[in-house]
């Protein structure tokens, strides 16, 4: 009886041998296979990239991969460098190849009309001061955070107390429009709009769905919105609601 269970787990650890050493070749198998073909590092797509993304917004939704050369896409990129300020000028899905032709000037994807409206949402527009935008650096593609500020009576804790809040992250923005400004022109290569104060209002077209699109209507009519620049990455430390009692801790 002993020699018998001896020769079973003897048997049973053979097994489990053999199963390993199968998956150790087919592992390197693979990897010979691979190997023939030549690969080339590109940057491929993990997560899906809504159009009208800031480049720097989607490296986390990308990934470098060996792809066969014969497969490689002629225009494929393998980085981004040199690619700053650029959005994606279509929706990016998981599994395509980066292409250089994907990456646009912010102004040439306003002017295809590539930064769509996401399934499901609706645009609204809502008009600001150069102050509450940013500083004018709001663009369309770019992603904001909606802050909402009441005089009184939007804390139920607080009722009588002045609150603000970044209520609404991550928006895309759609569309911006301002008034034709007279532009000066730098003699030293810099970008006037980082020097220059911008002048008049903007209007500013984001897509959000059916409930905070009523939170935009009702707080422009009835409270102060002020827009934040926020990429996809940006931290979000949950709803905090600034008032008097609270806004120094």
């Amino acid at each position: 009886m002993k020699s018998r269970m001896l020769a079973g787990a003897a048997a049973v650890a053979l097994a489990l041998v053999g199963a390993l050493l199968i998956i150790v070749y087919a592992n390197g198998a693979d990897a010979r296979a691979m190997a023939s073909t030549n690969p080339k590092k590109v940057l491929v797509v993990q997560k899906a990239i809504p159009a009208g993304t800031l480049v720097n917004d989607m490296t986390a939704s990308l990934v470098i991969e060996d792809v066969p050369a014969a497969g490689v896409a002629t225009t494929a990129l393998t980085s981004l460098d040199g690619k700053g300020g650029t959005v994606a000028a279509v929706d990016l899905v998981p599994g395509e190849q980066l292409l250089a032709e994907r990456l646009v000037a912010p102004k040439d994807a306003r002017a295809s009309g590539s930064v769509k409206v996401p399934a499901g949402l609706q645009e609204v527009t809502f008009e600001l001061e150069a102050k509450r935008v940013v500083g004018g650096r709001i663009e369309a593609g770019d992603h904001v955070g909606v802050g909402f500020s009441f005089g009184a009576g939007a804390d139920k804790s607080k009722p009588g107390e002045p609150t603000s809040q970044l209520t609404l992250r991550k928006v895309l923005v759609t569309a911006v429009q301002r008034a034709p400004q007279a532009t000066a022109k730098p003699t030293d290569g810099t970008n006037p709009q980082d020097t220059t104060l911008p002048q008049g209002s903007f209007m500013v077209t984001v897509a959000v769905n059916d409930i905070d699109a009523t939170k935009i209507i009702y707080s422009s009519n009835n409270g102060d919105l002020w827009l934040t620049k926020e990429p996809l990455d940006a931290q979000d430390n949950g709803g905090f609601i600034a008032r008097k009692d609270n806004v120094y801790k």
